[in-house]
């Protein structure tokens, strides 16, 4: 079983295309009902048979358990995905949105590693946390999402301590830009017509999450050409 956050759109959406059509069994999540629905009417009625979804609000703790007790043996794998964008000068930024940002990406992130931790510390389970180049480096106009995502960044590192003797393995993932709908709702006005696409970051971060026996690719940053 690989459960997949942030399913309904984006990234999220690419990987449950690209697992369902491996014959993969999922669980997906995302807080629109009716985007993953419009996910699950994407694929085949073959694909759709091995892919269930639930819809929740990551940033509420007892979703997020209600989630995972959906499972009756430990996933896999987890790909959070989950999280949104804000931009813009930090004198026009609202604290509403703010809170917002921090709540979708930091808020989210916590409360899901947290209950995976809880449950399956001495399982082996990988977990890929999905964040942003912007975790990598500063950025004008978007101090407030560079700050969430190096916040995110930090717990993915401080958890890979305290998992030290867990089979739990964790894996961070930094991709660059997208041509998603991702861009429609941050507030920043941005051509994307030369940014990869969400179905060539699943591709190749499929290809980077494959592990041997022995080893794993614990972190991965996909750029933009």
């Amino acid at each position: 079983m690989i459960v997949i956050t942030g399913a309904s759109s984006g990234l999220g959406a690419a990987l449950t295309q690209q697992y369902a059509a491996e014959d993969h069994t999922l669980l997906i999540t995302g807080r629109s009902e009716q985007k993953l629905a419009d996910v699950m009417a994407s694929l085949t009625p073959l694909e759709q048979v091995k892919v269930q979804t639930h819809a929740a609000d990551l940033c509420v703790a007892e979703e997020v358990s209600d989630l995972f007790s959906r499972l009756s043996t430990p996933p896999s794998s987890v790909i959070h995905c989950a999280g949104s964008g804000y931009f813009g000068p930090i004198e026009q930024q609202t604290p509403q949105a703010i809170n917002q940002l921090i709540n979708n990406n930091l808020t989210s992130s916590i409360l899901v590693l947290r209950e995976l931790v809880s449950r399956y510390r001495d399982h082996k389970v990988t977990v890929i946390v999905v964040m942003s180049t912007a975790a990598q480096a500063g950025k004008a106009n978007e101090s407030t999402y560079c700050a969430v995502k190096w916040a995110v960044k930090g717990l993915v590192e401080s958890l890979r301590l305290e998992l030290k003797d867990s089979p739990m393995k964790l894996i961070a993932v930094y991709p660059g830009g997208m041509a998603t709908d991702f861009w429609q709702t941050s507030g920043k006005d941005i051509n994307t017509s030369s940014f990869m696409t969400a179905t060539e970051a699943a591709a190749m971060l499929k290809q980077a999450l494959i592990a041997t026996e022995h080893g794993y690719v614990s972190d991965i940053t996909i750029n933009r050409g």
